[in-house]
């Protein structure tokens, strides 16, 4: 059964190994701890919980909460959920990111986990609307956001900016 869990220390070993295995940047979701050693993901984990509460952000960052797709014992994908918007998020990455692993894909686990995961934001995001991009070069990435009641609000040469309804 497919849940979400947030970043947490119970499931440490897991996720550390699930965030490792993600590429630094793949259609425009970014992992800043790509190859991680163990002993550092403690220090990485200790950053998204902190993020989540608003802790030591770094300057022009806004508040965000990791989370965490799993289908019964086995994370698949990680989703994120930025607080609000800033300008830069407002036109840029927006309100929600999320990366399903390569061997999950095609299964309907991202279309599943953005339904879990608009669920959360909902009562999170203070906005009318629950903003996302995505690279026009990842049609089944659109195809998720669409099935989740989006719309594609505007566009530039390489990316499709799309809005939710709250």
């Amino acid at each position: 059964m497919l849940h979400l869990k947030k970043a947490n220390r119970e499931d440490i070993e897991q996720e550390y190994l699930f965030v490792r295995d993600i590429p630094v940047e793949e259609s425009s979701f970014t992992n800043e701890w790509h190859g991680i050693s163990r002993e550092d993901f403690d220090h990485a984990l200790d950053t998204m919980l902190d993020y989540a509460e608003g802790k030591n952000l770094p300057e022009g960052y806004v508040p965000e909460t990791f989370l965490f797709l799993w289908n019964d014992s086995t994370i698949v994908g990680q989703f994120r959920i930025r607080h609000h918007l800033c300008e830069s998020l407002r036109n840029g990455a927006g309100h929600i990111g999320y990366f399903i692993g390569r061997e999950f894909r095609g299964r309907g686990y991202a279309t599943e986990g953005l339904r879990l995961t608009l669920d959360v934001a909902r009562g999170i995001i203070p906005e009318e609307e629950i903003y996302l991009r995505v690279d026009k070069t990842n049609p089944a990435s659109l195809r998720v956001m669409m099935h989740n009641g989006g719309y594609i609000h505007h566009e530039d040469d390489i990316k499709y900016y799309v809005r939710i309804k709250k």
